[in-house]
């Protein structure tokens, strides 16, 4: 079951919204055809590596057409150098330091935990959500295909479908839809795991001045040019069948990626190489096609921007603006912030904040170089040999040294305009040292203002705060089905649950549907594969207040679930 069924739908050539009255409540939730299409091709571990974006060896023809037929933005930054984080972030529209999502990653399997730490679900304040459920109220068909990964099992209340089949293909006629697709092939993974061609020859490489110039980093540089080739050809193909299907010229098409990288000393850095983006944006009917926004822009602001664009109210507690749709600010970002804690089992606290031409990096923990010795990263040739050169001694490049200097300087201060690089540090010169001030000031005002929930030892955060002391999360308590003459009401004693629910004819028996898998998406790799079709769960609706309509017979399903406790679930059968 989808989560509106439409009983009317009033036609109009006018300008005047065309309104769908829905037979689930509230009745005051109404669909307009004035609301536009999101979609959101996210790429992953790319810096601007794009021929739109000036880079003059890459091929990215698709990529570079979208640009043309948009707006490119050039100071966009996400607030982690690393994928949890960053999307915990972007999901939620708050910082990960201040939701306590800031450690990479907090799902894992046990072995990859640091010790007495459990793998968990963080637990978000009572009033925050994840920004899809305010689409799916005010009439959004919401899907994810299909990377999540945002530190938090999300309620079933998020996305009307999340898998490698989901697609705004499946909604009901005429409803807006955000529609989510991830491509993984530029993933670092995917270096770690390098083509069996390239598409350019190694010495064509330029390397950064952070490298020794070897063969092999500029072999693993050719690689990752030719990962984010093959991703350009994806993106490709998804703007191919947003055209066939007709909803790309009513469409917002945005292209990013979920943070930088993804070579050695890029990924999960707090720096430009960490953490600035490509970012474009394809208007509606091709309006403001081919222009440039310099504006400072963080990934914090892409929830309240994607709400303001479907007309949705924008809740007081975001910490970001829109720079998007109707609801856009007036008001300009200043300053950008970032923030690194533990990857896998290595802690580390380090907060940086950007004018768009400085950045100052505060590190807390000076007595750790800053390099992280992650056994996942020593996968990628390139990584090995780094190491070998420096536990050899036959490193020569001063910049690639300062990556395993203990102890590192506690602050950091970059002219980034000049040094794109970030490889001299002016924290000590004294003609810098009014900015560093202001910097750093900054910085440490916006820490008290949005908390900082790196400070608290992650053992005592997720235990004794967030679960009580107990071995395990807390149970969102009783949600309860009231019936009255037209049907049940909902409600639950936990606050800040997301209620969903699912209405069969008779006793829930089947509660998935079969999907055709598709060829384009975070799942690339089933191209080659014979499986066409999965298994996915039915849609939940979304709880908004109000009567839910019911018939005799019927059967209504009923989940509870404030994010980072566990879920409950009730049925009623209603006669």
């Amino acid at each position: 079951m989808n989560s509106f069924l439409y009983q009317k739908t009033i036609l109009t050539k006018t300008k005047l919204s065309v309104l769908v009255i829905m037979f689930f409540a509230p009745l005051s939730i109404v669909i307009s055809q004035n609301q536009p299409n999101i979609v959101w091709v996210v790429c992953e571990d790319i810096s601007p590596y794009i021929g739109a974006y000036g880079d003059a060896t890459v091929r990215t023809p698709n990529i570079d057409a979208l640009a043309q037929e948009g707006v490119r933005f050039t100071r966009v930054y996400t607030t982690a150098g690393v994928c949890a984080p960053s999307r915990s972030s972007i999901i939620t529209g708050m910082n990960q330091i201040s939701i306590g999502t800031s450690h990479m990653r907090t799902k894992n399997r046990p072995s990859l935990m640091p010790e007495g730490v459990p793998s968990h679900s963080a637990v978000l304040p009572k009033n925050v959500k994840a920004f899809p459920e305010y689409l799916r109220k005010v009439g959004y068909y919401t899907t994810n295909n299909a990377k999540e990964d945002y530190q938090f099992e999300e309620p079933v209340t998020v996305w009307d479908e999340s898998s490698v089949a989901a697609s705004y293909q499946n909604r009901a006629p005429g409803q807006p839809f955000y529609s989510v697709f991830n491509f993984a092939i530029s993933h670092e993974s995917q270096i770690i795991s390098p083509p069996d061609s390239l598409h350019h020859q190694p010495d064509e490489m330029v390397l950064p001045l952070y490298y020794e110039n070897t063969a092999q980093m500029r072999h693993d540089k050719a690689a990752l040019y030719t990962r984010i080739e093959q991703m350009d050809s994806d993106v490709g193909e998804l703007i191919t069948q947003l055209k066939e299907d007709g909803v790309y010229d009513s469409s917002y098409v945005i292209f990013y990626s979920d943070h930088g990288g993804n070579l050695p000393w890029m990924k999960r850095e707090v720096l430009e190489r960490g953490l600035h983006i490509p970012f474009i944006v394809k208007y509606p009917n091709g309006t403001n096609a081919g222009t440039v926004n310099n504006d400072l822009i963080s990934s914090i602001d892409f929830a309240p921007s994607m709400l303001s664009i479907a007309g949705a109210e924008i809740p007081g507690y975001l910490q970001g603006k829109a720079f998007l749709g109707p609801g856009k600010s007036q008001e300009k970002n200043r300053y950008v912030f970032a923030g690194r804690d533990r990857m896998a089992d290595k802690y580390d606290r380090v907060r940086s904040v950007s004018d768009g031409t400085f950045r100052y990096v505060y590190n807390f923990h000076p007595e750790v170089s800053k390099y992280q010795d992650l056994a996942y990263r020593k996968q990628m040739a390139s990584m090995q040999e780094i190491i070998e050169m420096r536990d050899a001694g036959t490193i020569t490049n001063p910049y690639l040294l300062d990556w395993f200097k203990t102890p590192k300087p506690q602050e950091e201060l970059y002219y980034t305009a000049k040094d794109p690089d970030e490889v001299h540090n002016l924290a000590n010169e004294p003609s810098y040292w009014k900015k560093k001030e202001e910097l750093k000031q900054v910085l440490f005002e916006w820490l008290e203002a949005v908390g900082d929930m790196g400070e608290i030892p992650e053992k005592e955060m997720v235990v004794e705060q967030w679960w009580n002391g107990k071995n395990e999360p807390p149970l969102t308590k009783n949600p309860k089905i009231k019936k009255n003459r037209e049907g049940v009401a909902l409600s639950c004693d936990t606050e800040g649950a997301s209620i969903g629910y699912r209405i069969f004819d008779g006793s829930p028996a089947d509660t998935t549907i079969t999907r055709p898998i598709h060829t384009w998406g975070f799942y690339w790799l089933f191209r080659d594969g014979d499986k066409k079709t999965i298994e996915v769960p039915k849609p939940w609706s979304v709880y908004a207040g109000g009567t839910i309509p019911l018939k005799k017979g019927q059967t209504i399903q009923v989940n509870a679930h404030r994010i980072g406790y566990r879920p409950n679930e009730t049925t009623y059968k209603f006669n």
